[in-house]
């Protein structure tokens, strides 16, 4: 059984020396917990395949959720056991106590995996399917009764425990009472011989596994009993005693029968072990992976890494714009610990290649970071295509098969070449096998020979590269490769950048722009001879200060840019803040100028039914008083109707004003109304939805828990297609409600029936006469009062008093099946 996993369809090549890949790896596996977890993460290559890299990148990306949830697991004691197990598996065999106890952490290991597998943490509950398709085979192996059998009988030693058995038990105790008696035997027989002087020292010592005496030599005859050796001097002998002599035998005998038990046992345990051989070595498969995951998550948590994308031909040839290569604030990993180290803080760059190019060239002065921002690019695709996420803001790449890095001194005295002709055979390789699918990192490119020469050399490398279409980045200083650049469609110039007032590097990458080199102000600022200096700018020619001084200015401007841009920037939001806030304040004073208005509204009414109950009252003709009262009654309530639905119209057409959205709501209210809109109704000032479409005519339209039948120029408007009310819309936008009706109960929430069965003449009429209220108010065109069939008082009383209210404009018995004479059906007036 393969313990770690195999790569499948490794790049070609990975630059890996240039790259650092193997420092990469070395940074990882320190974070592995494990041996083999570590084994693991150096086995770690990046691969073509982009099923492999996708289920990488999850399982990380899961891991990642345990470990910042809190959550982790410790791997510690995983190792491989494949020698332990293939030492098990021979029968009879015994496995010693410290490889058993390595077994024992082992198999502890994957049981308490498996018991998070089946219970997992609440941060990765359900959201970590790769990490479980990883471990399922887990689940078929149950551990308990092996930990069981292992745990408490080896000691930390590596002897076996007491409770090992009953019978090692037995057999120990049995020896220490053997021991205890072996030394009250010759402690007696000392002191006997002390007495006359016959001793060396008043001691027991062991001599061959037998408890002896030490005796002077010259009265060794004096004492019977059998000698064992004697010191380096030769003045004392070490003799045991006649009368001990059958007691370190039974003890010799018990020793005898420990070793036998032990041995039993540790065949026993070895037995065990090996039954759980497969589980044992697959758990170990799974624990590697798992732990090589975590380590990667702790790096990845630790430099805020991302998870990278990748861009296919055919998705990029679909797009109008964007990047297939794309590494957004991007960091190189081990520069950046190592500043950290240092308290330093690393510079991000942003490497990017808009689509329908394929190569960069980065200009710009010496130490500007050109060669960090190649190395950055390669490693971080090593990263994403090894499966890991990589430190950068944003990330998207294309799927390579093969790196090439020529980077640095490539000079071989074995080879007998120069720093030129290295660089020359490597580029020749190079050259030769990259495709479309390959990256290309050259440094320096066309140095280290006559400039003329070497500048005409690079351009034709760079060609040839951009007519094979691969990924390419090339650093240099040459001017002819920046006019390359800017003169060939899928090429891009890229300036690195140099604070020249401190002499630092900015590290800086400027896409779109060529780099000046900038060595005579450096040599200048660095104390070089103005003499020399001056003699230099002398040599050059008007052409190349022309140019230098050209690319100066552009550096400048680009600068000035970028200052007014954040500028711009901070005032933009500086407005927006000031927006919202008026807004806010606008909409609070809107809110409490429409709740005043609303009181006034509701103190004018209050004030006229009062005053008209009074003129009522004044009245001594009661049946005029009581016709003028229903009147007066059905006029306030249809005009406060209409008010209350022209308020609240008015207020949310003055907030939808304000609303971004606006234009499109007008559209919807000037549609003609379909199923499922809700439409405001003329006549009852209230809104409804759109049941059904009966006719060119006709609607069905629901209002509240009724429907009814509505001419189509009954519909004022569409208020939403989206299922919202103007008015809920200025609810849900800070606006206010008007409220007119009398109770707490809304039309949408109102039942259209009541029941009185049960209650005398005067309370249910009480009853009604409050409902039939709320029920005309509400805007309900109907409701049936249920009141029994009985002797009939209740229900001619009712019908009786309904048919003479102001509200009611009919009164019906309902069909048997509905009813019958035990209800009654009530229309009411619109």
């Amino acid at each position: 059984m393969e313990l770690l996993p195999q790569t499948p369809n490794p790049l070609s090549e990975i630059g890996a020396k240039a790259l650092q890949w193997a420092d990469l790896q070395q940074q990882l596996a320190e974070r592995a917990q494990s041996s083999l977890g570590r084994a693991c993460v150096l086995t770690l290559q990046p691969s073509a395949d982009p099923a492999w890299i996708e289920r990488q990148q999850q399982r990380t990306e899961e891991m990642r959720r345990l470990v910042a949830g809190g959550g982790g697991f410790q791997f510690h004691g995983i190792f491989d056991p494949s020698v332990t197990l293939d030492k098990a598996r021979i029968e009879g065999s015994a496995l010693e106590p410290a490889e058993l106890l390595a077994a024992l952490e082992l198999a502890e290991r994957v049981e308490a995996w498996r018991q998070v597998l089946l219970a997992p943490p609440g941060a990765v509950q359900g959201k970590w399917p790769a990490i479980e398709e990883l471990s399922a085979p887990l689940l078929m192996h149950d551990l308990g009764n092996l930990l069981v059998f292992l745990r408490g009988k080896i000691e930390a030693d590596g002897s076996l425990s007491d409770d090992a058995s009953p019978e090692l038990r037995r057999i120990r105790r049995a020896m220490e009472r053997q021991h205890r008696a072996i030394e009250d035997s010759l402690r007696r027989a000392l002191s006997k011989l002390s007495e006359s002087g016959s001793t060396q020292d008043e001691l027991i010592t062991v001599r061959g596994e037998r408890f002896v005496i030490p005796v002077k030599a010259e009265f060794k005859r004096k004492v019977g009993g059998v000698v064992h050796g004697s010191s380096s001097s030769g003045q004392t002998v070490f003799v045991e005693p006649m009368e001990t002599i059958e007691q370190n035998n039974e003890l010799v005998r018990l020793l005898d029968e420990e070793q036998a038990e032990v041995h039993r046992i540790l065949v026993a345990m070895t037995r065990a072990v090996a039954a759980q051989a497969q589980a044992l070595l697959l758990g170990a498969g799974v624990l590697a992976q798992a732990d090589a995951h975590q380590a990667v998550a702790r790096f990845a948590e630790l430099l805020e890494c991302v998870r990278p994308a990748f861009a296919s031909a055919e998705a990029a040839s679909e797009e109008d714009e964007g990047y297939e290569f794309e590494l957004a604030a991007a960091r190189h990993p081990l520069l950046e610990l190592r500043l950290r180290e240092q308290d330093a803080a690393i510079v991000p760059l942003t490497i990017a290649l808009p689509l329908g190019m394929r190569q960069m060239i980065v200009s710009g002065p010496n130490t500007g970071g050109k060669t960090v921002a190649l190395k950055t690019a390669g490693l971080l695709a090593l990263m994403a295509q090894a499966g890991l996420p990589v430190p950068a803001a944003r990330a998207k790449l294309p799927l390579f098969t093969a790196i090439y890095a020529d980077i640095g001194d490539a000079q071989s005295i074995e080879q007998n070449l120069s720093t030129f002709s290295a660089h020359v055979v490597n580029v020749n390789r190079i050259a030769r096998v990259a495709d479309d699918t390959s990256l290309v990192l050259l440094d320096e490119l066309g140095s280290a020979t006559d400039p003329e020469e070497g500048a005409a050399l690079a351009v034709a490398v760079a060609e040839h590269f951009l007519m094979q279409r691969a990924w390419c980045l090339i650093t240099t200083h040459l001017t002819s490769l920046k006019v390359y650049a800017t003169k060939h469609e899928g090429v891009l110039n890229a300036a690195v950048g140099f604070d020249e007032a401190r002499l630092a590097p900015t590290y800086e990458l400027r896409l779109g722009v060529p780099g000046a080199s900038a060595g005579l102000n450096i040599a200048a600022r660095l104390g070089l001879d103005p003499a020399i200096v001056a003699n230099a700018r002398a040599q050059m020619t008007t052409q190349q200060i022309d140019i230098g001084r050209f690319l100066d200015e552009l550096h400048a401007q680009l600068a000035t840019a970028k200052d007014e841009r954040e500028g711009l920037a901070e005032l933009q939001k500086k407005l927006n803040a000031e927006r919202l806030k008026l807004a806010t304040e606008g909409r609070a004073e809107q809110q409490a100028r429409t709740r005043e208005l609303e009181r006034q509204l509701k103190s004018l009414i209050e004030d006229f039914e009062s005053q008209l109950r009074d003129t009522v009252k004044a009245i001594d003709d009661k049946t005029v008083a009581q016709k003028i009262a229903r009147d007066s009654a059905l006029r306030i309530a249809q005009l406060r109707r209409e008010f209350s639905a022209q308020f609240q119209s008015t207020v949310a057409t003055h907030t939808s004003e304000n609303d971004p959205g606006s234009q499109k709501k007008t559209a919807d209210r000037q549609r003609e109304p379909s199923v499922g809109d809700l439409v405001r109704l003329k006549s009852l000032g209230r809104e409804g939805r759109v049941a059904r479409v009966i006719d060119a005519k006709t609607l069905e339209v629901t209002v509240g828990a009724m429907k009814m039948r509505v001419p189509r120029s009954d519909v004022a408007e569409v208020v939403a297609v989206a299922k919202e009310t103007p008015v809920q819309g200025a609810r849900r936008r800070g606006g206010v409600t008007v409220s007119t009706s009398t109770g707490s109960d809304d039309a949408e929430y109102m039942t259209s029936e009541i029941n009185v069965i049960g209650r005398t003449a005067d309370e249910a009429e009480s009853e009604v006469e409050r409902f039939v209220e709320r029920a005309f108010l509400a805007g309900l065109p109907s409701i049936r009062v249920v009141h029994g069939v009985g002797m009939g008082v209740l229900r001619r009383t009712l019908r009786t008093f309904l048919k003479n209210h102001p509200h009611v404009a009919s009164v019906t018995e309902p069909p048997y099946n509905e009813g019958g004479q035990g209800a009654t059906l009530v229309e009411l007036r619109q």
